[in-house]
């Protein structure tokens, strides 16, 4: 048993001692003689050669450079790589190098991404691809970012990658992404997928953000658009300068360090926008002050951007990473107390925030110095690409969208419903208008007949009378033809009035007036109470004889009546005076003078002992 035991342990230290000869012979180069296209594309990853302060060609390695060998784990930034007992900063260039093996010699290609911040590669000896200009300081070199593809035909064993990489802008240098390798078709057909889903998440997010403004500018009552209006703006554009970057294909010449501005405004610009998006929406849940304050800072760091140069903003760009984790943590707070409080469509925003927080979170950590510099293999194992928050943000439109349908079909029905009602209340509202005009106007009628109307006889009153004898005058007039007019005065009235009272006095009027309503019954006559005792009787078309006649009619009619007058010296009975007067109107007389002449006739039927009439023609 004990040689056994020891027998294990030798095969053990055997084992590892091959194994370490083995890793360290692995170093520098990447076995690939088991992998086919078919399983899928692959990335370059491992640990390269790197050559510190050299831009060697494929040459210069032929020719065995006598440089020190060092290594270098790729992806990742070089700065704080031990070099000569000394840390890297991310200024400076130097050469990688890796030897693959493949078991093909059909067609392959590499999946370039963007390298800190200018690079030229070299493959099996020959120049493939480049972004910038390779330096060896700040004045020689020019940045660029530009992911590319290159299609190759490998050798059938060992295949030579080198990359010449220089920075002298940015904080971090190096090749901080992988290259990746496949097909020809697999590398192509994966840019163009990103090329066209980017393409697509630009305008999906440049629409909504403009419809959104739009949407702002004609209802500034409610903000919450205006702040997503612009978040949605601010991804669209940084949709096209990350990734793939689609817009420096379109525009090569573009200054690299204004892209990276860009880039870097439309991150910082974002969270303040997103923040004041969700205090707009749920802003019982949003401390204002809270809000103002992440706004200063953010206003801050962004006036930075502005009026400093890359290589200075983006040394401070991590505290700002660490402003946004606290902003997102805010947000996560609020959030589910928005759901907790059960808010109108809290549940599909949280929904949508959570992807776009989660996403948003992927982004920063893939370009943070943690990921990049310091080489926290656990953070790549999770976080492998950027520009995920654009998916993000698309989930968060689409889950807002159908928030914002549900609430304008809320919006919509409760229109419905409150123009239903309106159309209820108009409808109840123009009957009883219509109810009160007619009671009005029957109200009116009743004034108009009453400012008409003698209220002790029923007759019509003077005002009425002078209304309708200008109107049969005229007619008479313009068709000449006879008016009469008749003043009938109760006899010894006033001693009525002593001997018997003043509601008998009443009485004996309202009993003389509907005599005369009964004996002049032509529509056209009119009887009118003129004051007192006195009373009027208008006769259109008709002559004075006729009107003498009628006048004599009414003496018997009112004797007839037998009405008792003990106090008058004439009669038992009550009786009247009538005074005739007819005349056809011309340019020359008017209504006055008629009446002038039936008072006249009726001083004359007075003065001649009363109870008779008179006229004057």
């Amino acid at each position: 048993m004990a040689s056994l035991g020891k027998s294990a342990v030798k095969i053990m230290v055997v084992m590892l001692l091959l194994g370490a000869a083995n890793s360290a012979h692995a170093l520098g180069t990447l076995d690939l003689t088991a992998w086919t296209p078919e399983q899928g594309v692959t990335a370059l990853d491992g640990t390269w050669e790197f050559y510190w302060q050299a831009l060697l060609e494929p040459d210069d390695i032929a020719a065995g450079v006598s440089l020190p060998v060092n290594y270098i784990d790729v992806p990742g930034s070089w700065n704080n790589e031990i070099i000569a007992g000394k840390k890297l900063s991310g200024s400076g260039y130097a050469t990688y190098r890796l030897l693959f093996e493949v078991d093909t010699s059909d067609k392959l290609a590499l999946k370039l991404p963007r390298m800190m911040t200018a690079y030229r590669l070299y493959l099996n000896g020959e120049q493939a691809a480049a972004s910038g200009v390779v330096g060896t300081d700040r004045a020689s070199m020019s940045p660029q970012y530009l992911p590319q593809a290159v299609v190759f035909t490998p050798k059938q064993g060992e295949n030579e990658l080198i990359v010449q990489v220089s920075n002298f802008y940015h904080r971090s240098g190096g090749i901080l992404e992988s290259i990746v390798l496949g097909s020809g078709k697999q590398i192509m057909d994966q840019r163009f997928r990103s090329v066209a889903y980017e393409l697509f998440a630009f305008g999906c997010l440049f629409t909504m953000g403009l419809y959104h403004l739009t949407i702002y500018f004609y209802r500034k009552k409610e903000v919450y658009p205006l702040y997503f209006g612009i978040f949605c703006l601010l991804v669209g554009i940084r949709t096209l300068i990350v990734g793939e970057r689609f817009l420096i294909y379109l525009f090569p010449a573009l200054n690299w360090e204004f892209v990276h501005k860009i880039q870097t405004l439309t991150y910082y610009l974002g969270v303040p926008a997103i923040l004041k998006f969700f205090h707009a929406v749920f802003s019982d849940l949003y401390n204002a002050k809270v809000v103002k304050l992440a706004g200063f800072f953010s206003g801050f760091f962004t006036l930075l951007v502005i009026v400093t140069p890359v290589r200075v903003f983006s040394v401070i760009n991590p505290v700002y990473q660490v402003f946004t984790f606290a902003v997102i943590a805010y947000l996560l707070h609020n959030s589910f107390r928005a759901l907790h409080s059960r808010e109108e469509g809290s549940a599909l925003i949280i929904a949508g925030a959570l992807a776009l927080i989660l996403t948003a979170i992927n982004d920063i950590l893939y370009l943070s110095i943690w990921l990049n510099d310091n080489r926290l293999a656990f953070l790549r194992s999770f976080v492998k690409t950027d520009n995920l928050s654009t998916t993000g943000q698309l989930i968060f439109l689409f889950a807002l969208a159908v928030v914002m349908a549900n609430k304008f079909s809320l919006a919509h029905q409760r229109e419905e419903e409150m123009v239903l009602h309106l159309d209820r209340l108009v409808h109840d509202r123009t009957m009883a208008l219509a109810k009160s005009q007619r009671e009005l106007e029957e109200a009116n009628r009743t004034l108009r007949m009453i400012s008409r109307k003698d209220p002790a006889t029923g007759l019509w009153n003077r005002r009425y009378y002078d209304e309708v004898m200008e109107i049969e005058w005229s007619r008479c007039q313009r068709y000449e033809r006879s008016i009469a007019m008749m003043i009938i005065d109760i006899d010894y009235f006033k001693n009525y009035n002593d001997c018997y009272g003043h509601l008998s006095g009443d009485d004996c009027l309202v009993t003389i007036a509907e005599c005369l309503t009964n004996v002049f019954q032509r529509s056209t006559d009119l009887v009118v109470r003129y004051g007192g005792e006195e009373f009027v009787v208008v006769m259109p078309e008709q002559s004075f004889d006729q009107a003498m006649r009628m006048g004599e009619l009414v003496c018997e009619k009112v004797k007839d009546l037998q009405i008792p007058h003990s106090c008058s010296p004439i009669s038992s009975w009550v009786t009247v005076s009538i005074g005739v007067s007819a005349l056809i109107p011309a340019e020359t007389n008017s209504y006055q003078d008629l009446f002038e002449a039936a008072d006249q006739a009726l001083y004359e039927a007075k003065a001649a002992g009363r109870d008779q009439v008179r006229g004057i023609r």
